[in-house]
């Protein structure tokens, strides 16, 4: 059995860069936490634990400290709060997610009605729309634009993990519903690229593996993009997870991780993989 491992598995600039930083502010031996799990991989917010960063759901409990930002970033009125208690701040904001923030700031302040395509219940989302005024909308799809009342200018902005075919879809139903549009490509390149890269893999393969948390949006979305091209997809968090039976008859099997997919995990894949490739 061959196993094809996709170039760009695993960690994406803005979630390295997080990590680093995250594991820099650990060492410090000062009173730290995360403002939620610091990117969506529960081994990694695991291994802050060990060395004493907890994640808080909120601020409540903090009155002096450190407070990491992560990742996805937060709402401004977090960051307010954070400003408002002295705590020191280390803000590991991806620069993509950042920019998305400013360009909804803006463009709230400039009198557009603000569209944002992605998962309403997702932090990134939640943090992004919080930089706006009274009319910001997110919608997942074409579709829920319909919904939107008529606006005379529309702004366009997008989740990072979503797909162009979906920002392409939102945009084609704004222009139906706003008189002058402005719309912000937010989409990262690492996710466009895996993406395709991993389209590509999945027409080439038996069997696909998708490694990464089962919270990580651009992971579930690697999934989803796999298994409509090769029906045997497994999305997994750990080596602990592969059936043996998942490789019966597979001549090439592919594995690829979501952004948020330390190499550690997909190393213990690759590995499980081979020992299971051995015994058969």
């Amino acid at each position: 059995m061959k196993v094809i491992l996709a170039k760009r598995a695993g960690f994406c600039f803005g979630v390295k860069r997080a990590t680093q930083m995250a594991f820099e502010a650990a060492s410090m031996d000062k009173k730290t936490f995360t403002l939620g799990p610091i990117i969506h991989s529960p081994q990694v917010v695991s291994k802050l634990e060990e060395m004493g960063v907890k994640a808080l759901k909120n601020l409540d409990s903090m009155d002096s400290g450190t407070i990491i930002i992560r990742s996805h970033g937060v709402a401004s009125d977090e960051i307010s709060e954070a400003n408002h208690k002295k705590l020191e701040i280390v803000d590991a904001t991806c620069p993509f997610v950042k920019k998305a923030q400013e360009h909804v700031k803006s463009l709230s302040e400039t009198g557009y009605g603000v569209v944002v395509v992605g998962d309403a219940d997702h932090p990134e989302v939640q943090g992004i729309v919080s930089y706006g005024g009274d009319k910001v909308f997110v919608v997942g799809s074409g579709d829920e634009v319909k919904k939107l009342p008529i606006m005379n200018k529309i702004g366009v902005v997008a989740q990072t993990t979503q797909s162009f075919e979906n920002l392409k879809n939102v945009v084609s139903e704004c222009l139906l519903r706003g008189g002058e549009i402005r719309v912000f490509n937010t989409i990262c390149d690492a996710t466009a690229v895996r993406q395709e890269e991993a389209k590509e893999l999945a027409r080439q393969v038996d069997c696909m593996l998708v490694v990464g948390g089962f919270n990580s949006a651009n992971t579930r979305r690697l999934a989803e993009v796999c298994a409509e091209l090769q029906p045997r997809t497994h999305h997994i968090e750990t080596a602990a997870e592969i059936d043996p039976i998942w490789f019966d008859g597979v001549a090439r099997v592919g594995v690829t991780a979501g952004a948020s997919t330390p190499k550690w995990i997909i190393d213990e894949v690759m590995s499980r993989i081979e020992e299971i490739n051995k015994n058969n």
